[in-house]
């Protein structure tokens, strides 16, 4: 079994660097899925409220006799839910979902900040950490606009903001941001949903090194200081994914998949992005 680094996030909290993300896998295959990942070695899980596959990590955590402080649990506030009181029930009942007393890192999913302030969904989110239901608190899709108000109205900076970075979206100036301050990168959609598998730099790489560009991509992620989360359901490429501590890039590997960037998203532009689910 690959042992997998730890970071050290603002607070002092340690996160395990390779998490197991459950984005789309449905609500009723999200136990089996997490207790595969369990068995391949993760012990860090990413959901959301609004994956609605929370019960299914509970269920997972429960049913995998590994104890609670030994795996890492994330979650995120759904959009729906940014208004203060909202988020404090919406937390509640993502603890009830998951089965536990506290979670690892709670986010605020999205910015919306072209519908509510949230610097006050944040305020919130802070008054839940001092509570000690979660050990450290976050944000994800946040831009640099966003990031730099909360430094400048609020009392305790973001540990994390998880974004959309892959090597045609390499998010330099806000992952720079983040190392000057001390928030730290988790990368969703860390192979851009696929569309880097096929590249050509990436391929020759790959070969270099006797690796899967899957790989090679989840490497740069790392030796980037990234926490990344690949999701799949299929045993081999679970295992693949995770298997990414026994080798390294060359600075100009690094330096050949930085050259990659395209600024080409995925995923929604969170400047732009505003859509709440319906009650």
């Amino acid at each position: 079994m690959s042992t997998v680094p730890h970071l050290t996030l603002n607070n002092g909290v340690q996160i395990p660097q390779v998490g197991f993300g459950v984005f789309q896998i449905p609500p009723q295959d999200t136990k089996d899925a997490v207790l595969q990942a369990f068995d391949v070695g993760y012990r860090h899980i990413d959901t959301a409220q609004s994956y609605r596959n929370e019960e299914g990590v509970g269920e997972a955590l429960r049913e995998s006799g590994l104890e609670r402080g030994d795996v890492f649990v994330t979650t995120k506030l759904n959009n729906g839910a940014h208004a203060p009181e909202a988020a404090l029930e919406a937390f509640d009942r993502s603890l009830e979902r998951l089965g536990t007393d506290y979670v690892d890192l709670f986010l605020i999913h999205w910015p919306l900040a072209m519908l509510s302030d949230f610097v006050d969904t944040w305020k919130t989110l802070e008054d839940i950490y001092s509570s000690g239901r979660a050990r450290a608190i976050g944000v994800s899709n946040f831009q640099l606009a966003h990031l730099s108000r909360l430094q400048a109205q609020t009392t305790i900076l973001p540990a994390v903001n998880q974004i959309e970075v892959h090597p045609y979206l390499t998010q330099t100036a806000l992952t720079q941001f983040g190392r000057e301050h001390g928030i730290l990168v988790e990368a969703w959609s860390p192979l851009g949903q696929g569309a880097v598998l096929g590249d050509p730099t990436l391929g020759r790489i790959a070969r270099s090194h006797d690796r899967s560009v899957a790989q090679v991509t989840l490497r740069w992620h790392v030796q980037r200081g990234h926490v990344v989360f690949p999701k799949s359901v299929t045993r081999a490429r679970v295992e693949d994914n995770f298997h990414i501590f026994d080798f390294e890039l060359t600075d100009v590997d690094l330096a050949d998949i930085d050259g990659l960037n395209r600024d080409e998203r995925t995923g929604p532009d969170p400047d732009t992005f505003d859509r709440v689910p319906p009650a």
